[in-house]
């Protein structure tokens, strides 16, 4: 039996595996629109979500110099993406899915 994948508009490898989630963007219904980040996975303590932190660069006009910026994220995570710590994710803006989690990851780099 094939399984359908659903297309969600994202040039990205959809999982290998699938599951029964109704919130995972290629087995379920859930949408994606908006941003498109990448970061590292810190914690899946939570169940099927996992938290993801970003390090990015903020320019400081008065200094005309950059700082280093963190910023973590609580990322929905599929059963089908099999996340572990320190694996490498893009994830993507969704609907909000519980009081923290309006993002949802989409690809295991």
């Amino acid at each position: 039996m094939e399984v359908k994948i659903r297309d969600i508009g994202l040039d990205v490898n959809p999982p290998a595996s699938t599951c029964q989630d109704e919130n995972c963007p290629f087995h379920g219904k859930l949408p994606v629109r908006g941003q498109v980040l990448d970061g590292k996975v810190v914690s899946v303590k939570m169940d099927k979500t996992a938290v993801v932190e970003r390090n990015y660069m903020k320019y400081q006009q008065k200094y005309e110099r950059y700082e280093k910026r963190t910023s973590r994220y609580s990322v929905h995570a599929s059963p089908c993406l099999e996340l572990k710590v320190g694996d490498e994710v893009r994830f993507m803006e969704c609907r909000p899915i519980s009081k923290t989690v309006s993002f949802v990851a989409v690809e295991k780099r």
